[in-house]
Order: C-alpha cells, then sequence, then structure tokens
C-alpha cells in the first residue's frame, strides 16, 4: 500500500519522540546496570577453607545448596537477601545471626566485650583472595558452619510438618551440607566488607548488630533524596498540567451517542471462543483465592487446618507456589481473551479461522497452566530427581515453574501476538505506526517480549544475577509493559463505545508511557538493594522509583477524568449505558494503582525503610493491593464488559456484577487494612526495636498478637471468596452455558457497538 495512503499521525510527533527518549535513555542505563551486575556481585569462592586450609566447602556445593535451596521450594517458604516468601525465616539472616551467637560463644560469650569484638572483626574482614579463590574462614566460624550444618539437618530432616514444610523435606547428609554452604555465602556477603568500601557486599543488609551490620550513608541519603523527587516531581507536574493543557479532554463534546443494546451486536467466532477463556480464568481465580486462603492459615496456625494437617497434603510452600502461580495465570488469561475479542471492534471484521487458532491457544494455556502446577508439586515432594529445572519447578518466586512449562508460556504468548497480527493486519496498514491501532499491537507484543527475559534466569547462576533478571519480569513485566498493556486495553474501550476520541486516548496513553517508564524502568532497582549489587544499583533505584509514584498520582486523577467523561456522554446518550460496572471495575483499578502501587509501594521502597522491613507482611501489603487491586480487578473488569455481549440479556445480572464488585474490593481492603498493613508495621517496629532476624522468626510470627490478627482476616477473605470470585464464576458459566444464539449477518461498518451524532454547540 502507499504510504501516502495511510492516516496520519493524529498526535504531535513530540509524543512519540518523549516517548523514544525515554526508553532509550531507561534501558541503556539497564544495559550499564546489567553489566556492573555481572562484574561486581559477591564472588563465589573456588573454595572455603578454615585457617589449617581444610575445606570446608567448595563453590560447586555453594551452587549445588542454592539448586536444592529451589528444588524443594524454600524461595516460597523463606527467603535470601530478603527475597521469597515470609512465613519461614530468611536464611541469609537466619544463618548469619546464629553463626554469630556461635562465634560470641567460642571467643567467652556475650558477656565478654572482647569476644564480641573478635565476631565483628571475624564477620567484616574480606579473607576472599580473589587470584587463588579462596575464601579462609576463622576458626571460629568454621566451627559454626559445622554446628549450624547440624542445625538445618535438624530444622529439614524431622519428621514433622510443625515448620509448614513437609515431613522429612531433607535428610541427606550431603545435601544439608551442601544447603548450608549455600546459607553460608550469602551470610558472607552479606557481612563482609566489599573491597575498598565500610560496607559490605549487600550494603550491610541484614540488621545484624551481633556483627555490627547498620544501615548505611548511601540507604540514608537515597531515601531523603527520594522524598526530595517525589515532592518535587508532584509539584512539577501539577504545576505543568495546570499551566498547558496537554490532553485536551471533551474531545466528545460535541456528539451524542446511541449505545447498541448487546444482544443486537453480533460476535464474531473468535469472540464466542473468548466465554471459554472467561470460564477458565474464573475457575482459575476462584482456585488461587482458596489457596491464597490455605497459605494465610499457615500464618495463623502452623501445624493446624481447623483440626486438619493440611502440610501432608498440602504444605505451605507448594500452596504460596500455586498461589503466586495462578495470579498471574488468571489474570492473564483474561488479557489474552480481552485482546482476542478487542480486534474485531477495532477493525469491524475477522481473518477466516481465527476461531481454530483461539481454541488452539487455550488448550496450550491449559496445558501450562496444569502441566506447571503438576510438576511443581512433584518437583517440591521430590518425585523428579532428573530435569528437576525443566519438569518441576524451578523455585524462583514468581519463576516458581518449570523451564520447559516457562519456555511454552512464552511461546504460547507470542502465539497470542500472532493471533491479534493476523486480525490487524489489514488495519495496520491504513495506520500511522504511531496510531492507536499500532499502539496496541506494540503493548501486546511487549508482554511475551519481557516475558522471555525470564529465560536468562537459571538455577546453576549465581543468586544476585538471577535476582536481577528475575525483577525483569517481576518489575518490568508485570509493573510497567502490563500496566501499559492496561492503559491501552481501558483508553480503546473508551473510543470503542464513542465516549472518548482517539486523539484524547492517545494523548494518555503516551502521556502514561512517559511518566511510568521515566521512573518505572530504572526503578527495577528498588528491588535489588541488598542482593549483592553495587551501591550505584540503590541509588538509582531509590530515586526513580520515587518517580514511579509521581505518575500514579496524576494518573489516578486523570483517570477519574476520564471516566468522568465517559459517565458525562453515557448520560447524554439516546440509549442506557450496558458496561456500569465493567467502568466501575476500571475505577477501582485507578484507587487501588494509587494506593497499592504508589503509596504502600513508595513506603517499602525507602531504601531505610526496607533495609528493615524487606520480606515482612509490609511487603505482601503492598503485593496484594497492586496484583490484585490493578491487575485483577481489570481482569475482572475486562471480562464483564466481554460478557455482555455474549449473555443475553434476560440473563445478565447487574446484581452479580455489583455484588462481585463490592465484595472484591471492601475484601480486599479488609485483608490490608485489618492484617496486612499492622501486621507489617509490628514487624517493623520490632525489626528495629529487637532485631530482624527475631521479627522474621517462627516464634514471633506465630506468637499470640500476630495469631490474633492473622484470624482477623478471616471476615474479609470469606467476603472476597464467596462474595467476590462466586458471581464472576456464575457469569463466566453463563457465557459458556447460556451464550446468546444469533443469526448470521452483515454488520453495517462503522456502528458495532455504538452510533455518534454530532450536536450543535452550546450557543450556537
Amino acid at each position: 500500500m502507499n504510504k501516502s495512503s495511510r492516516q496520519e499521525l493524529l498526535i504531535s510527533k513530540g509524543w512519540v519522540q518523549a516517548v523514544a527518549l525515554v526508553m532509550l535513555l531507561g534501558f541503556f542505563v539497564m544495559g550499564l546496570l546489567a553489566y556492573l551486575t555481572y562484574t561486581d556481585e559477591p564472588p563465589i569462592p573456588a573454595k572455603v577453607v578454615d585457617p589449617n586450609g581444610t575445606v570446608l566447602f567448595t563453590g560447586q556445593d555453594i551452587i549445588a545448596g542454592q539448586q536444592i535451596f529451589l528444588k524443594n521450594g524454600l524461595m516460597e517458604y523463606g527467603s535470601i537477601f530478603g527475597h521469597g516468601a515470609w512465613l519461614g525465616p530468611d536464611f541469609t539472616a537466619d544463618y548469619l545471626h546464629r553463626a554469630a551467637e556461635t562465634t560470641i560463644a567460642y571467643y567467652g560469650g556475650i558477656a565478654s566485650d572482647a569476644a564480641r569484638q573478635q565476631t565483628i572483626a571475624d564477620f567484616k574482614t574480606n579473607r576472599y583472595d580473589s587470584a587463588t579463590g579462596v575464601l579462609t574462614y576463622s576458626a571460629a566460624q568454621a566451627d559454626a558452619f559445622q554446628k549450624l550444618t547440624a542445625y538445618y539437618a535438624g530444622f529439614f530432616g524431622t519428621p514433622t510438618t510443625k515448620f509448614g514444610l513437609r515431613s522429612d523435606a531433607i535428610t541427606d547428609p550431603e545435601k544439608i551440607r551442601q544447603l548450608t554452604s549455600f546459607f553460608s555465602w550469602s551470610a558472607w556477603a552479606g557481612s563482609t566488607l566489599r573491597p575498598h568500601k565500610n560496607y559490605s557486599y549487600t550494603n550491610d543488609w541484614p540488621p545484624e548488630s551481633l556483627v555490627d551490620n547498620h544501615v548505611t550513608a548511601d540507604a540514608i541519603l537515597w531515601s531523603v533524596l527520594s522524598l526530595v523527587a517525589l515532592l518535587g516531581g508532584i509539584g512539577l507536574l501539577l504545576a505543568s498540567f495546570g499551566r498547558w493543557n496537554f490532553l485536551g479532554w471533551h474531545g466528545r463534546q460535541e456528539q451524542r451517542i446511541a449505545f447498541r443494546p448487546p444482544d443486537e451486536v453480533m460476535l464474531t467466532p473468535a469472540q464466542r471462543s473468548c466465554a471459554w477463556f472467561f470460564l477458565i480464568m474464573a475457575v482459575l481465580f476462584t482456585a488461587q483465592t482458596l489457596l491464597g486462603g490455605a497459605a494465610e492459615h499457615y500464618r495463623a496456625e502452623l501445624s493446624n487446618f481447623f483440626g486438619f494437617n493440611l502440610a501432608q497434603v498440602l504444605p505451605f510452600n507448594i500452596a504460596r507456589t500455586w498461589h503466586l502461580q495462578l495470579a498471574l495465570f488468571w489474570v492473564a488469561t483474561s488479557y489474552l481473551a480481552a485482546g482476542i475479542f478487542l480486534v474485531p471492534m477495532i477493525t469491524g471484521h475477522e481473518p477466516r479461522g481465527q476461531h481454530r487458532l483461539s481454541y488452539l491457544l487455550l488448550g496450550a494455556l491449559a496445558l501450562v497452566v496444569f502441566g506447571s502446577m503438576a510438576g511443581e508439586y512433584a518437583g517440591i515432594f521430590g518425585w523428579i530427581q532428573k530435569g528437576w529445572s525443566w519438569f518441576g519447578n524451578q523455585g524462583f518466586t514468581f519463576l516458581d515453574l518449570g523451564r520447559l512449562w516457562q519456555i511454552l508460556l512464552t511461546v504460547g504468548l507470542f502465539f497470542w501476538v500472532v493471533i491479534l497480527f493476523r486480525g490487524l493486519r489489514n488495519r495496520l496498514r491504513t495506520e500511522n505506526a504511531g496510531n492507536l491501532p499500532w499502539l496496541f499491537f506494540f503493548a501486546a507484543l511487549a508482554i511475551p517480549a519481557f516475558y522471555a527475559v525470564g529465560l536468562l534466569v537459571r538455577t546453576d547462576s549465581t543468586f544476585t544475577t538471577t535476582d536481577f533478571w528475575r525483577f525483569w519480569v517481576v518489575h518490568l513485566w508485570v509493573e510497567d509493559f502490563l500496566e501499559l498493556f492496561t492503559t491501552v486495553m481501558v483508553a480503546y474501550i473508551f473510543v470503542l463505545l464513542g465516549v472518548v476520541h482517539q486523539r484524547v486516548a492517545m494523548r494518555l496513553i503516551y502521556l502514561d508511557v512517559i511518566l511510568y517508564s521515566a521512573g518505572g524502568v530504572i526503578g527495577t532497582m528498588h528491588h535489588l538493594y541488598f542482593s549483592g549489587e553495587p551501591a550505584l544499583h540503590m541509588a538509582l533505584g531509590a530515586f526513580f522509583s520515587a518517580a514511579e509514584v509521581i505518575p500514579l498520582t496524576f494518573l489516578t486523577v486523570e483517570a477519574w477524568s476520564f471516566l468522568q467523561l465517559g459517565a458525562q456522554q453515557s448520560s447524554q446518550a439516546r440509549t442506557p449505558f450496558p458496561h456500569f460496572w465493567a467502568v466501575m471495575f476500571l475505577a477501582s483499578v485507578g484507587f487501588w494503582n494509587f494506593l497499592g502501587a504508589g503509596v504502600f509501594g513508595f513506603l517499602i521502597n525507602l531504601p531505610v525503610v526496607s533495609y528493615y522491613e524487606i520480606g515482612t507482611a509490609l511487603t505482601a501489603n503492598h503485593a496484594h493491593a497492586a496484583m490484585m487491586g490493578v491487575y485483577g480487578m481489570l481482569a475482572v473488569g475486562l471480562a464483564l464488559f466481554c460478557l455482555r455481549y455474549m449473555i443475553p440479556e434476560k440473563l445478565w445480572s447487574d446484581r452479580a456484577a455489583k455484588i462481585s464488585f463490592w465484595s472484591l474490593n471492601l475484601g480486599l481492603a479488609w485483608m490490608c487494612f485489618a492484617t496486612l498493613f499492622p501486621l507489617g508495621l509490628i514487624q517493623l517496629y520490632h525489626s528495629v526495636n529487637v532485631s530482624y532476624f527475631d521479627a522474621r522468626s517462627l516464634k514471633f510470627i506465630s506468637g499470640h498478637t500476630l495469631s490474633t490478627l492473622e484470624w482477623l482476616r478471616l471476615p474479609g477473605d470469606v467476603l472476597f471468596i464467596v462474595g467476590g470470585t462466586l458471581p464472576v464464576l456464575y457469569l463466566c458459566w453463563l457465557g459458556v452455558a447460556r451464550m446468546k444464539i444469533q443469526t448470521p449477518r452483515e454488520e453495517p461498518d462503522g456502528v458495532l457497538f455504538t452510533e455518534i451524532q454530532e450536536t450543535k454547540q452550546f450557543g450556537a
């Protein structure tokens, strides 16, 4: 097609140039940080010896211990360097504290100042020889290693489920020694000084007074500068938007809309296939919430699930693994279906055979979901020995699924993009690459592209390296590019319904990319303050993650303007608006984006706060409010939007949608404010006042006060599950079982979903 026949770019080229500049700068910096990760991460010594030269363990033992840690799903039980789950201890902090206590006892006991000072010297002195690759432990540290090997043999090898793990989880003495080697290496990296620095490889994390680990000057300085950046950035942004009208609202002010009754809208075969996607979504959503309730109950009663020993069949680490994986799966299923459903809306037609590809994708998705869950269960129970990381579980939080399933999921996501491209192809030929159809396609393409980065995460790589690439998925994929796809989808729905002009929607999308990516790309580093990265990662991560809150603040305000404009146009329409509750879910996305991702996220992103709270309930509070509040609410809203056209008018239930909306939002608020937030504050206080080690201990977590708060979450969980998920499941079942019957006919161009008429200006 002739280039001149393409539709011109509907907005100024300056928007496109600004996006390109932000992306290029952000990923250039990320490239430099990746290089520094490989060059400045804590070294893995070839061997660790005592003062006599006797080998305690080797570098191969450390990597083998890391793989044992992952294979047994221990990152979904406790954590390393603060990352993982929060029922069990952080094993870096646990080993360091216990080793320090043993070392003090070796030198004469806690009453001896000399013993305490010698212990600090033992742990702070870096005796790693980079030329030979040999790390020398003091005699006291070597003694601590032997004693802690015996301790962890009892912890993991006891025939009991009282810790929330399966009975006899790890009994092989050699595997216990290798696992302890991994813990010991992480504690060494957390305590010994970096060459030519006065802090450790992990910026003196974990907090541990016994080895003189305290919050660093960098953490305090960059926390202060983060606050300055936040306040200054919000002020500048509000001032600039008060001065200039960037978005140009009221794009439909002079038009009146007639919404077509959903029963009159013809569905394509691929759109009809989406009903099965949404039913699978609802089933996975329900299962995910039940697993979340089971995992949560472990914190209220470790060894008793209403009289049943749940850990015998569903240990905590399996329940949490499935809970996290299903969260990603059910949200992704809704996104995939909504994308397929919207394409015929955008183009007005559908290629032949599109529905067959859609069903093929659904089958592949089901294979990955249920195959990976079975593999994770078999892997953690030790039923898969050879190829466990391929067919069982890789064990990384959010990337637990086996590598085979990870590859298949990546391929499936790219296949979804191919399906979208088939449907969009003719439309894309007629559009400028900066216009809305292309933005929809690029946003969809970014989803598999950035999920594929997770393939760089390997069980046999240094933990610092794997965590760097893992957070490209956890942060960049989930918190940036899914955020972008969210904005594009919502904006496009409003355009298709005729309540917002395409130019306005495009400006909002470009603004979202610019503002969010300006902080969000480099802000990925706020996850990696204490994972063995140089202090530069902390500086940039803290500063730019503060900038992430700025767009969340402003875009939340703009989202309400966006929704208010839609409400105004709907009220002026000549026919009833059929998507009230879908739009209410979209409105809740804006609220939770600001509260969960913005307020709760910023709280824990400050280095000086993160230093004491990482891996506590404050992290869980942010995760639940942001993940469910933003992506979960959007997934349900998209499902309701699409199902409204699938279910006959006489069977559609606004009451079910209403009950689900209020139950999910109130239930989530209950989780956060009745349990997770106060729990996190108590843990944070205890971490500062007593010790991080104690705040993460099972003894403290299962204490009376915290256990009572955990029980207080029960009404919110019941409301969320029964009142929130079951109505969604019912509506999705209606979409499959009672899908409207339609007689094939030609749809007139341009009036698939709304009819727009020009009206005279006021005062004309």
